[in-house]
């Protein structure tokens, strides 16, 4: 009987235990039932896109919004993601900083630096998706034909892709020219004009490098066979294609003028390139640009100096597009000797076959200055 008793309490107890395990079991599948949803609630919530337009546009918070409506987002070097965060939620693109750093602590990818385009509305994870691709928004810089190294790097640094020194340090990296086997002691003449898309803070080796790369290549259409000559050969025809560059007005005239001067370089006289006395003024001197050439201008001392220095200056002048270099490569044959522009409205030039006639033509005037 005893046994028996005992047997029943083992039962009881067991199954005693069996129903506090099913209630705690029920108690905790009720709590997940609830926090669950509760949960997805929260994160909904807080990932889900900012309503309205109340954004808050701070100087210090590097976000500015375009006309279009988008947002420029600023990542600084250095910066941690806790701070983006921060501005962020300041700005009002996003509804809660902390959910942010729980994203970014999630996941593995870190904000790389860079400017990035949001465009609202967008949920926080969308967001920090752009901020980790790297994908940054390009800045578009024109360098028209014609400018000199100076000018092209003040109007890199004026667009925000690196500062004026270090774009001129990088230029005249031995390194960078020995490797375009140039033989100048700077890059000037073999960046070329042109539109290009850099992201900001973009290093300055890489820019001259790609307007190198574009040179060459630019190079390559215009004359096939530029890479048989050899780096002389070539540095004369830059130089040639700066001055006509700064010389011509209207296209057509632009191989005429090379010929002119290959004309003069045959029979051992100088070039008289008004564009060399002016890049002396401008580029050494440091002086504004001249409307007009005086005599004396003529007789400054200096190797750019063509009208007193036989033969090609020390360097390119000037950075040459298509037509200037076009022009050099494939002259027109003629027997003209000097040239003068004649009608500064429709920039056509007077081409002479004597200096007398030449003389008669009227003053040196310039072509204007580069934007």
């Amino acid at each position: 009987m005893a046994k028996d008793k005992d047997k029943d309490k083992d039962k009881k107890k067991k199954r005693s235990v069996f129903f506090i395990f099913i209630k705690v079991l029920s108690i905790i599948f009720a709590f997940f039932i609830i926090l669950i949803p509760l949960l997805l609630g929260v994160v909904i919530y807080f990932n889900s896109p900012v309503e309205g337009t109340n954004y808050v546009l701070m100087e210090n918070d590097a976000i500015s919004q375009s006309p279009d409506g988008s947002f420029l987002v600023e990542v600084r070097r250095g910066e941690t993601s806790q701070s983006v965060g921060l501005r962020l939620e300041r700005t009002g693109l996003i509804k809660n900083r902390y959910f942010w750093n729980l994203i970014c602590r999630l996941n593995k990818e870190h904000i790389k630096t860079g400017t990035y385009r949001i465009e609202m509305p967008l949920n926080q994870i969308a967001i920090h998706s752009i901020l980790v691709s790297g994908r940054e928004v390009l800045h578009k810089v024109t360098i028209p034909e014609g400018v000199t190294l100076k000018r092209a790097a003040r109007i890199i640094e004026d667009s925000g892709i690196c500062s004026m020194e270090d774009f001129l340090i990088a230029a005249r990296d031995p390194q960078i020219i020995r490797q375009y086997q140039i033989q100048n002691q700077t890059m000037e003449g073999y960046l070329f004009p042109d539109t290009y898309l850099f992201p900001r803070d973009y290093p300055a080796e890489r820019i001259v490098r790609t307007m190198a790369d574009n040179f060459f290549s630019n190079l390559k259409i215009i004359y096939p066979e530029f890479e048989k000559m050899t780096p002389r050969e070539i540095n004369e025809k830059v130089i040639l294609a700066s001055i006509v560059e700064r010389e011509y007005r209207i296209a057509d005239e632009a191989p005429v003028m090379a010929g002119v001067f290959l004309n003069r370089i045959r029979i051992n006289m100088a070039l008289q390139s008004c564009a060399t006395v002016e890049y002396i003024i401008t580029e050494i001197q440091g002086k504004p640009h001249p409307r007009v050439l005086l005599y004396q201008d003529l007789e400054i001392i200096n190797p750019y100096n063509t009208y007193l220095y036989r033969g090609y200056p020390p360097g390119p002048i000037s950075a040459p597009g298509i037509i200037a270099l076009r022009a050099v490569f494939f002259p027109q044959r003629t027997d003209f000797l000097y040239f003068r522009l004649e009608n500064a409205a429709s920039g056509r030039h007077y081409f002479s076959r004597t200096h007398d006639e030449h003389i008669r033509a009227g003053q040196l005037i310039t072509k204007p200055s580069w934007p």
